[in-house]
């Protein structure tokens, strides 16, 4: 058997104390952002980039930061709190090995620095999209650049993959 190392706690806290950092930094971003924004933001946009959606300014942001603020939030302190329940029940490779009670508190820790990786990207995915947002609003009229919303959902698929890869790696025997 070939057991990986746990997860140092100091890399645990690192990776929360990033995802704090990164959240506080997107939700500035959006924040101070909004000041561009018309009233009336076009918030929806078909495939071709032409808005089918619009709702107030003040509406629009205050959605857009509870979403950024909510993926941190359910990330670490709902799976946090799913994962150490005793009979929670985690779908793993080598789920009895992972989960031997000698080895579940580093189980859980890897598994919450992974979700903290996946939230992180989760976040600056929105943040580009409320960029994307921005934009679109600036031109009259608005329009959404489709090119540049269908590279970011590449890019993100791309680091779904590889995130997904590297867990499964990391979960071997």
């Amino acid at each position: 058997m070939n057991a990986a190392a746990p997860m140092p706690r100091s890399a645990a806290g690192r990776s929360g104390a990033v995802l704090a950092l990164v959240t506080a930094l997107a939700l500035l971003y959006i924040w101070s952002s909004a000041h561009a924004l018309p009233p009336i933001v076009a918030s929806h946009f078909g495939p071709s980039g032409v808005p089918n959606g619009f709702m107030p300014r003040r509406s629009y942001l205050g959605v857009m930061m509870i979403i950024v603020l909510a993926v941190p939030v359910l990330t670490t302190v709902g799976m946090g709190s799913m994962l150490r329940r005793p009979g929670a029940r985690i779908n793993l490779p080598h789920r009895d090995y992972w989960l031997a009670p000698e080895r579940r508190e580093d189980t859980v820790t890897v598994l919450l620095g992974h979700m903290r990786l996946f939230a992180v990207a989760l976040v600056l995915l929105l943040t580009y999209v409320h960029g994307l947002v921005v934009s679109a609003n600036a031109r009259l009229p608005p329009l959404l650049d489709s090119t540049l919303m269908m590279r970011a959902l590449g890019v993100f698929l791309l680091f779904t993959i590889t995130w997904i890869v590297m867990l499964l790696r990391r979960f071997r025997r």
